[in-house]
């Protein structure tokens, strides 16, 4: 019998017939009728925004400690408390037939205008699974922050963006000040806090 306290996510035993599609916009919003199968057999209905594969990016200059970042509205963001005009890091999601490393490189030359030097995957994460499948996979780049298009520009897709360049240490003390609201970019910081000392490291395999 597997052990509930283990610390590790892992696969359940569940039949899961195909959805029914409540709603289609910008993504599909799904109805699942679902069924465990182990132990006692428990049904549960669940209604799920099918969002897919994302892949966040932190652009980091290591030479000139320094971070590229993404300042981008957002209406959801507005709408939650006010302060939509958010501060980001290189993000987007990931397109059929393209592996995650793929999409973490266009998104850097298509959001802030430099291809990474070197590019280390670190983690993946879901955003929200009691509601959406969206799962995020955070990457380290090495990049040259003088190369860095600075200023506002409008991205392929037609996002409004701000490039801004700050530093390593100015970052992390918004980070602790509670400034930054940005789900990706407050994972990235926690991370980047926690690992600063090896990054030369990384980057170098």
């Amino acid at each position: 019998m597997a052990d509930d306290r283990e610390l590790a996510d892992r696969a359940a035993d569940i039949t899961l017939p195909a959805p029914e599609l409540l709603a289609k916009g910008y993504r599909g919003y799904w109805r699942y009728r679902l069924l465990f199968k182990d132990g006692a057999a428990v049904e549960q209905q669940r209604d799920v925004i099918l969002a897919g594969k994302v892949v966040a990016v932190l652009p980091l200059d290591v030479g000139r400690d320094e971070i590229v970042l993404i300042r981008q509205f957002r209406l959801p963001a507005h709408l939650a408390n006010g302060k939509g005009d958010l501060v980001e890091i290189v993000a987007g999601r990931v397109e059929v037939n393209e592996s995650v490393a793929e999409a973490a490189r266009r998104e850097c030359m298509e959001e802030i205008g430099v291809a990474p030097i070197a590019l280390v995957e670190l983690f993946s994460y879901l955003t929200t699974p009691g509601l959406t499948d969206e799962e995020v996979t955070i990457f380290l780049a090495a990049v040259d922050a003088s190369q860095v298009r600075e200023g506002a520009h409008t991205a392929p897709d037609g996002e409004r963006l701000h490039i801004f360049r700050a530093s390593v240490d100015a970052t992390l003390a918004a980070l602790a000040a509670g400034s930054l609201h940005n789900g990706p970019l407050l994972v990235a910081l926690q991370w980047l806090a926690l690992n600063r000392g090896r990054i030369a490291t990384l980057l170098r395999r």
